[in-house]
């Protein structure tokens, strides 16, 4: 078994034991899709790969409910930390975010949906303005789920609060639909300015050609890399997902192996050490 130094910065997991964790509101078990992708299948597949440990990101499936995320978090102290969600409309998501601190949660995924506002305009509630003052206090990051009409607000609210640290999943969603545009690439590169943004090189699976080995995303990639540069660059891969049609290892490969503008050390930055400092600071380690 290769040694286990990098870090998967995204994936989910779900039990179908619903019993105990139950899902949301409007969720049955039919839309657990695989069926089940527990701690223990995730370890599975990636440890054979090299991964050694994982940011788990809270399932829509249990919407703000954490709790199997965070058990499963206390389980393996040593494998996991836990980006979780929050309700931006909720009484105190500030409150929310200090109290589940010691609870290695380092980060909180945000998107249009939970604020109930356009993108044009995602950011507006006021729950989501006491987050960003909230996190520049803590150092937990704000992980925005976005396509790119949410970007500009990803802007305003990073001139507001400069201190937030910010992180774009999945490279802005740039070609979900099957082509990547100039323009959308171009306004993902523009909050490089803010040099608390970070991106997730991450679901090759979901855009552009959907297809390994993903080498038509180079262009897009090596753009973001020279905006942001690799210490601001951080490789998940978006399981279960990644695994349903095609393999956890041709998600790695592309950044450990085919991306030649990528010198031995940009690989490092980009698969574990970006992670280690975001989301596995010293501060975490056996809490």
């Amino acid at each position: 078994m290769p040694e286990e130094r990098y870090i998967d910065a995204h994936s989910h997991i779900w039990t179908p034991d619903v019993g105990h964790y139950p899902l949301a509101e409007g969720f049955q078990p039919t839309d657990m899709q695989p069926p089940s992708f527990t701690a223990q299948e995730l370890l599975a597949i990636c440890r054979p790969a090299g991964v050694g440990r994982v940011n788990l990101i809270q399932m829509s499936y249990y919407k703000f409910d954490n709790s199997y995320m965070l058990d499963m978090i206390k389980l393996h102290p040593d494998r996991f930390v836990g980006t979780a969600i929050v309700d931006p409309l909720g009484d105190d998501p500030a409150g929310a975010m200090r109290e589940l601190l010691p609870k290695r949660v380092r980060a909180f995924r945000i998107q249009p949906s939970y604020g109930k506002q356009p993108p044009a305009r995602w950011l507006s509630p006021a729950g989501y303005e006491a987050q960003f003052a909230t996190a520049a206090q803590t150092g937990q990051a704000l992980s925005c789920l976005v396509d790119p009409d949410g970007f500009a607000e990803i802007d305003r609210m990073c001139r507001k609060h400069p201190e937030t640290r910010v992180v774009v999943d999945h490279l802005g969603r740039i070609g979900v639909d099957g082509e990547v545009r100039d323009a959308d690439v171009q306004a993902l590169c523009d909050l490089a300015t803010h040099p608390r943004v970070y991106v997730k090189v991450s679901a090759f699976y979901a855009l552009g050609k959907k297809a390994p080995p993903y080498l038509d995303l180079g262009p897009l990639i090596r753009r973001v890399v020279q905006a942001f540069g690799t210490r601001r660059c951080m490789w998940g891969s978006d399981c279960p997902f990644q695994v349903v049609s095609q393999s956890y290892e041709d998600s790695v490969a592309l950044v450990r192996d085919r991306l030649d503008f990528l010198s031995p050390d940009d690989r490092e930055w980009m698969l574990f050490r970006t992670a280690e400092q975001i989301l596995f600071p010293p501060s975490t380690a056996g809490s």
